[in-house]
């Protein structure tokens, strides 16, 4: 656990998780307060669970959450209040410290001298240099200075960032290009389903993301407060200004754990757990080996979400994991979705329901979980079914995944590139945004009606690549996206149903039918997702390798 002093009365740190509230306690602090707005990473504990965990040695928790970069006067003053309100001393944390320290700068900034205020966060390890230009400037930032200046800057150093770096590299090798991205981990999310199921081992899923920058690309590890479009401009931690010629947006998404009432103070304990999570995955497995007998419940939300078939590939390997033990006919199976149906595309469902049937299933459509008692072992869900008013229905469960709502990170949300319904607004064929000519976006965050998956990714990146680097050259882009998304559905160990599809649902297959039937389900395709995609995203969509994914090309008129 790294704890730095700051003073007397306030040490600061990175995200603490439950585990560390014995040593916390021992090291004599008596509150605890979390500057991490939940939800920031897939590894990330919730404030909740930690609270419990305080709570168990007598600390008392704060919860003042900081989008990265947005540090406001109010949050100044607020911190101040708590800390002379909470008993010290006090261990403040966010991700690393950063955002905790740079609360105290602010909130004693009438009271310290600057060079004391810089000396004291330099000597605990954090450089508040961006926080002297916000002081001087009235929290005001200015976009007439940048910091660096870049001819491609891209927001977010996930599957699309990094596949689109790769790829631009290739096309354009002198190009200075940055990726904008905080976190010190890459995962392959895609992984996690198999990692719940007992098939991968978690640890093989994620990597550090400096391990992954291309080549010749620069990192800056900073999050995202805000975009400035019309100054060419994005506004990252510390209030720093970085400028660009071509700006690429893909951030991923927001999992919103806490639009269910009740899950976050249960997550990983009392039977509720999610493969939508690194650290919840291993618990998946926990459970479906350790149940025997009951109910159990897997869910899914309204759209849009991070692969659409996850929920009910647990739901499938889970159950023939039963099947293998010879439990499985002492297993009530239910798989309640928000939605109207199994699968948004027809032609998958008759394989799907094959196994529904093998399972003995129960489908509950129009059921949006909404609340979850833990302790009591009781989930609640509002049912909103076709001509009729909306019900509140709860069941009892002895095993309980949940996929949780999504939305685009807060940061997208707020910001000038969206459209109504909060997504960054582009052209549904080159990715372009309808705006703002030089901003380009893909992966999840975009406003095109795909499958929010990373095979749509592998094939938006080179699209991508390819207009941007018809732009930076004077061109108009030459390359567009069908909506390629791919759900590789695990229905049992060792088989697959490799939905492969584009806009408006029609059937996109990567291999001839003799070789993998999609609406069948096929040992090859799980061979393809067990021993092949792994391999093919570290070695090949994020290396620039664009295998099987060349750009479609313009219809010239």
């Amino acid at each position: 656990m790294d704890v730095r002093t700051i003073s007397d009365r306030l040490s600061v740190g990175p995200q603490l998780t439950p585990s560390d509230m014995a040593e916390v306690a021992r090291l004599g602090f008596r509150a605890v307060i979390c500057n991490r707005p939940d939800g920031e990473g897939p590894d990330q504990p919730t404030f909740e669970e930690v609270a419990a965990a305080a709570a168990d040695y007598g600390l008392e928790a704060r919860y003042l959450p900081i989008v990265a970069g947005k540090v406001s006067d109010e949050d100044a003053t607020a911190f101040d209040a708590a800390l002379t309100g909470l008993p010290g001393p006090v261990l403040a944390y966010c991700r690393t410290g950063t955002r905790s320290t740079t609360l105290w700068a602010l909130s004693q900034a009438d009271r310290l001298d600057l060079p004391r205020i810089l000396r004291t966060a330099k000597d605990a390890g954090y450089d508040m240099g961006g926080v002297v230009r916000r002081i001087a400037n009235g929290g005001k930032t200015p976009t007439d200075a940048p910091d660096a200046c870049f001819e491609v800057v891209i927001v977010g150093g996930g599957a699309a960032g990094i596949a689109v770096a790769a790829s631009l590299r290739k096309r354009q090798p002198r190009a200075q290009i940055a990726i904008i991205d905080p976190a010190e981990t890459h995962y392959y999310q895609p992984g996690w389903t198999m990692v719940g199921g007992g098939i991968f081992d978690a640890k093989d899923t994620v990597r550090t993301m400096g391990s992954l920058i291309p080549a010749g690309v620069r990192w800056i590890k900073a999050a995202v407060a805000a975009f400035e479009p019309d100054a060419d401009a994005v506004i990252v931690d510390g209030c720093r200004v970085i400028r660009y010629e071509h700006l690429i947006v893909c951030p991923g998404l927001k999992l919103d754990w806490h639009a269910i009432d009740g899950l976050v103070e249960t997550l990983g304990r009392n039977g509720v757990t999610s493969n939508y999570r690194y650290d919840l995955a291993p618990y998946t497995w926990e459970l479906v080996r350790g149940l025997d007998r009951g109910r159990a419940i897997f869910t899914q939300p309204q759209m849009p979400i991070k692969c659409a078939g996850a929920p009910q590939k647990a739901m499938y390997l889970s159950a023939d994991a039963w099947r293998r033990r010879g439990v499985l006919s002492d297993i009530d199976i239910t798989f309640a979705t928000a939605g109207p149906s199994l699968f948004g595309v027809k032609d998958y469902v008759p394989a799907l329901m094959e196994y529904v049937d093998r399972y003995g299933a129960t489908l509950d459509f129009h059921h949006d979980l909404i609340a979850v008692d833990g302790p009591a072992r009781v989930a609640t869900f509002q049912v909103k079914a076709p001509n009729a008013a909306p019900t509140t229905v709860e069941l009892e469960f002895d095993m309980l995944h949940v996929c949780p709502p999504q939305t685009a990170p807060d940061f997208i949300r707020v910001s000038p590139l969206v459209d109504e319904s909060g997504w960054i607004d582009v052209d549904q064929a080159t990715l372009r945004h309808r705006t703002h000519e030089n901003i380009w976006a893909l992966g999840d965050v975009t406003n095109t009606p795909n499958a929010k998956t990373a095979a749509a990714a592998r094939v938006q990146a080179p699209v991508v690549a390819t207009n941007v680097s018809a732009d930076m050259n004077g061109r108009a882009p030459t390359a567009q996206y069908s909506g390629y998304g791919s759900c590789p559905l695990t229905v049992e160990r060792g088989k697959i149903v490799l939905a492969e599809f584009g806009y408006g649902g029609t059937l996109m297959p990567t291999f001839p039918k003799a070789i993998i039937d999609g609406t069948r389900p096929s040992r090859a395709a799980w061979l393809l997702k067990e021993k092949i995609l792994p391999p093919m995203y570290w070695q090949g969509m994020l290396k620039g390798r664009e295998w099987l994914v060349q750009p479609e090309t313009i219809d010239a008129e």
